[in-house]
Formats: C-alpha cells, structure tokens, sequence
C-alpha cells in the first residue's frame, strides 16, 4: 500500500518497520522507518497533536 507524503514523495507502507514521532532543533518530525534505516521524514510540526493528525490525515487519504 502506498502513500503520497507530499508533492515529491510517495511511501510503500509495506515496507515501513517503524513510524516515529520525534523532537529535533528545528519542530517536531514523523520519521518512518525500514528496520534501521530512516527512508522518510515530515516537514517540521509546532506540536506532537498537530503531527499526530497529520499523520493520521496521511493514512486515511491513501493515494494509491
């Protein structure tokens, strides 16, 4: 199952291991994850509820 990220980027859920919510210098960040190898990140979030509901707007709206 694939998901569009943004405008540049598409993502096999498949293959994701993990998916996590992270705190970095510039905002909150969704980063995903094949085994160890972070193969994806978000754009910067003010807040971990506004990159949660990103998130889940994300999965929702399936693109392919």
């Amino acid at each position: 199952m694939f998901v569009q990220l943004n405008e540049r980027v598409i993502l096999n859920l498949a293959r994701i291991t993990r998916i996590k919510i992270d705190e970095v210098e510039d905002g909150i960040r969704v980063r995903f994850y094949e085994g160890t190898q972070q193969v994806a990140k978000s754009r910067a979030f003010e807040s971990v509820d506004l990159a949660k509901a990103w998130l889940k707007e994300v999965m929702e709206n399936k693109a392919f």
